[in-house]
């Protein structure tokens, strides 16, 4: 099901850190990084990484994020991402994660994912839909 996904695929992408990525509630001076803007940010990274090895019809959810957010980075810096497989069972994918910016390691842990076909989880979806339209 993992198709060309094996144990040590490893993928690196750098983002850097906009006003749309930081939280504001300590002004404007002390903008930084979000930690659910990091957490989509991880999450991106992985899905295409995986995305890019399936066969066309499948994708991934994710299943489980499981990080420690160790530094803030400030507004302006990029911040660089890499994850790796480290296990890759059936449709289940789970990636250690990490991520730096220019000065330390801001980020480390791990994510896990798992393989759908896009149909049947769209079927799925509309019958819950239509279940809830119905009560």
């Amino acid at each position: 099901m993992t198709g060309q996904l094996k144990v040590g695929d490893s993928e690196t992408r750098t983002v850097t850190v906009d006003a749309e990525r930081t939280i504001d509630f300590m002004g404007d001076e002390c903008r930084v990084y979000a930690t659910p803007s990091l957490v989509r940010d991880i999450e991106h990274t992985c899905r295409d990484m995986i995305v890019a090895r399936l066969p066309e019809g499948q994708d991934s959810v994710g299943t489980l994020v499981n990080i420690a957010h160790l530094a803030p980075t400030p507004l302006g810096l990029e911040v660089t991402i890499t994850v790796t497989v480290v296990e890759a069972e059936g449709r289940r994918i789970a990636l250690e994660v990490t991520a730096s910016d220019p000065m330390e390691r801001i980020c480390k842990g791990r994510h896990e994912r798992f393989i759908v076909d896009v149909e049947q989880t769209r079927q799925r979806l509309l019958k819950k839909a239509a279940s809830l339209a119905g009560a």
